[in-house]
């Protein structure tokens, strides 16, 4: 059993938490599950909104999905968060990949 099913197996069993949330999405991202990706990355900020680490991996998701507005909106809300909770790193990522976002939107689709 790989480590996404463990993960799976995990939240099955009603251990639901911020971090199961952020493992589990990063597995799904890492296969390229976008859907699931970012279903379970949202659940981890809805849970914990000021998880800065799953807010970039939700953006992450959100972009390598192509859902490049909602990306640029996760990123946004996940600079927020950052600040808020003083992961000054965190936002600064954000922001690089916000504006990368922006740059690639100027050009043709």
């Amino acid at each position: 059993m790989g480590l996404r099913q463990n993960l799976e197996v995990m939240l099955q069993r009603g251990q639901d938490s911020p971090l199961l949330r952020f493992s589990l999405g990063s597995e799904c991202l890492k296969e390229g599950d976008f859907v699931a990706a970012i279903g379970h990355l949202q659940q981890a900020v809805e849970q914990n909104p000021g998880y800065s680490a799953a807010w970039k991996r939700l953006g992450e998701a959100c972009a390598q999905g192509g859902a490049r507005d909602r990306a640029a909106e996760v990123y946004r809300r996940g600079i927020e968060a950052a600040e808020a909770q003083g992961d000054v790193q965190a936002a600064k990522e954000m922001g690089v990949f916000l504006r990368r976002l922006e740059r690639a939107g100027d050009g043709p689709p």
